[in-house]
């Protein structure tokens, strides 16, 4: 199917780590088979956001998932670019007024990779052993599970996380199995991690394709690019995080998988320290996701006492 071209580039904004650039050409070439463009039709804009700026400090400390996102959204507000690509992951619950997200491509490996030149699995690490993360989420699925270990800050991209591995300043990390897909770099994984022993962050996997909610022309063309399954997964994964209020300061994971006409949730709070964990789970018809989303939030937020987000 061709459809007529603009007179200008579609400019797609991106951060600018490798993996920010991989998910934008993901994009640029699902755009490209859809409608029959060629590559000279697009233009990647590779804006630098706060997240990427500040790299000495934890996300929570500074302002949490927002800082990947503000300043690809103020150039998609005032018409630099015509679409962003996002790691959903990433982004908050709440798009800015005139922003709609509502484009999602097939998900990738939704699961954590454990990374380790020393050990074959979490519990094969030996005691004390260092281990670097900058997801509260991880950290505190660690602490659960080996409060024995040492978790310190690791921030950076792909790249530079398995640098500070081989450079001997932890004995494993984390990173996500779709990242490394996407890089064509699967096998540094020592081990992919399954849901059942670690949950994932909500959205892990997916790329979202944000638009200005007035610009009926780009909701055209990304219309053949959405996964239905996809959208219904996070229908009722992102109502989960939204009733739980989650941002960079809070230890939240949870997956919804489709099983035939049912949608199947599993999610989970934690202390920031891993001292506890409070888990549940629903199933349901798929279109109820959302509403199955925040009943297990709630559920999940009227077991916790008033400290159980609190740091110590």
């Amino acid at each position: 199917m061709r459809y007529a071209l603009p007179s200008w580039p579609l400019k797609i904004g991106t951060r600018g780590s490798p993996l920010a650039l991989a998910q934008a050409v993901e994009t640029r070439v699902r755009l490209m088979r859809a409608w029959d463009w060629p590559d000279e039709a697009f233009e990647v804009v590779v804006i630098q956001t706060s997240g990427d700026r500040i790299q000495d400090r934890p996300l929570r400390l500074v302002g949490g998932k927002g800082l990947f996102t503000r300043e690809i959204e103020d150039q998609l507000l005032g018409g630099q670019i015509d679409i962003a690509v996002h790691s959903m992951k990433d982004m908050p619950t709440a798009q800015p007024e005139g922003l709609v997200l509502d484009t999602f491509l097939p998900r990738e490996d939704m699961r954590d990779a454990f990374v380790s030149q020393s050990a074959n699995s979490i519990s094969s690490l030996t005691e004390g052993a260092r281990v670097g993360t900058s997801s509260l989420r991880r950290r505190a699925q660690l602490m659960h599970v080996r409060p024995d270990l040492d978790v310190v800050e690791f921030r950076g991209n792909v790249q530079t996380r398995l640098k500070k591995l081989t450079d001997g300043l932890a004995s494993a990390t984390f990173l996500a199995m779709a990242g490394l897909n996407r890089l064509n770099m699967g096998h540094i994984a020592t081990v992919a991690i399954e849901p059942e022993h670690m949950l994932p962050a909500l959205a892990q996997g997916v790329i979202g394709i944000e638009r200005r909610s007035n610009d009926t022309k780009i909701a055209t063309l990304l219309e053949p690019l959405h996964d239905v399954s996809t959208g219904l997964q996070l229908s009722c994964e992102r109502a989960f995080l939204a009733a739980l209020d989650g941002s960079c300061e809070t230890p939240i994971a949870g997956l919804a998988v489709i099983e035939g006409s049912n949608l199947f949730l599993r999610g989970e709070v934690l202390r920031p320290d891993g001292s506890e964990k409070l888990s549940g789970q629903r199933l349901g018809p798929i279109a109820n996701g959302a509403e199955m989303g925040h009943d297990l939030a709630k559920d999940l937020l009227s077991q916790a006492d008033p400290e159980f987000f609190s740091w110590r």
